[in-house]
């Protein structure tokens, strides 16, 4: 199998990927064609078939499909232009071989996310961390097994476990820079903070939006999550499990990144920060990594609004 990442301009390829995405557009002069993109464990490749011949058979999004074409360089990223089509069969490919997964090993992230749960002092806290990421089985084979996002970034198999810990570990700096931050709470909100995209998200390989994911989205579904637990423990403060909610609420930091209410709190504050931080470097990150390794200048990148070049190591 040739992997999405090691193909290059100018590459004639037969090869099985999962089809992502289909949609039917047409061209100025009226004539059809498809727009898909592909997907295998090492990422995605846009593709183009622009002549539905009798060579490309009936095929569907999420059917795994053998394609023949060539690799070109388009608006500054390779796609595929496909001449034949058909929709593989059992027994033809791996399903593992298309799934993307974390670099970063699961078990050895989980482990680090738990141990901080240790370091907890606050007890209703700690109890309410244990009572979701160690005695939640089933909890625990869902996150460990999600992407944080359709798309952008950390969307492959572990990247929710990646992101939450990335994001717990810049907190613990951020409450021993600011003392005046409660660490508790904003650790504990940190773990919590994109759970509910267990539920917002369909697991691989659709990876895309559920209908409560439209219609309530990670916020709203993570903070009825956090108060389902919140209510099983005996005495927990209102006013934490508020603020422990509000850092939850506010985490996208804007209303027009859609959070319901904007940061109040240090805490929340500080969770918006660290979220945003991760998740700018990690799309940074997925953007360098993807570019051809022959340009500096990778192109224009919508997130940054920028075009956006690599580092030049100099001795």
């Amino acid at each position: 199998m040739i992997y999405i990442t090691d193909l290059h301009e100018g590459d004639s390829i037969k090869g099985i990927y999962l089809c992502k995405s289909k949609k039917t557009c047409q061209k100025p002069t009226g004539k059809s064609y498809y727009s898909l993109t592909l997907q295998d464990k090492t990422g995605t490749l846009d593709a183009r078939v622009w002549n539905l011949t009798s060579g490309i058979n009936n095929f569907n999004t999420m059917d795994y499909i053998h394609v023949k074409g060539k690799v070109v360089y388009f608006q500054n990223a390779l796609q595929l232009h496909i001449d034949q089509i058909r929709v593989a069969q059992e027994g033809e490919y791996d399903k593992e071989d298309y799934v993307p997964l974390s670099s970063q090993g699961i078990e050895k992230m989980y482990g680090e996310l738990t141990d901080y749960i240790g370091t907890i002092k606050n007890k209703y806290l700690k109890k309410l961390a244990e009572s979701i990421f160690i005695e939640d089985a089933t909890f625990k084979r869902r996150f460990t097994s999600h992407s944080a996002a359709k798309s952008v970034h950390h969307s492959f198999q572990g990247g929710l476990l990646e992101h939450t810990l990335s994001v717990v570990k810049v907190s613990e700096f951020m409450a021993k820079q600011y003392p005046i931050v409660n660490r508790d709470l904003l650790l504990v909100a940190a773990m919590f903070h994109d759970i509910g995209k267990t539920e917002e998200i369909s697991a691989f390989p659709e990876n895309d939006y559920t209908d409560d994911g439209q219609l309530l989205g990670h916020i709203m579904i993570g903070v009825e999550m956090v108060g389902i637990k919140i209510r099983e423990i005996e005495g927990f403060p209102h006013d934490l499990a508020s603020q422990l909610k509000h850092c939850l609420i506010a985490h996208h930091g804007t209303l027009e990144y859609g959070s319901p209410k904007k940061p109040a709190t240090i805490e929340a504050l500080a969770l918006s920060l660290a979220d945003m931080l991760d998740a700018r470097m990690q799309t940074m990150k997925e953007g360098l990594e993807a570019a051809d390794p022959k340009l500096d200048w990778i192109g224009y990148n919508r997130f940054f609004e920028t075009n956006i070049r690599k580092t030049t190591n100099v001795d």
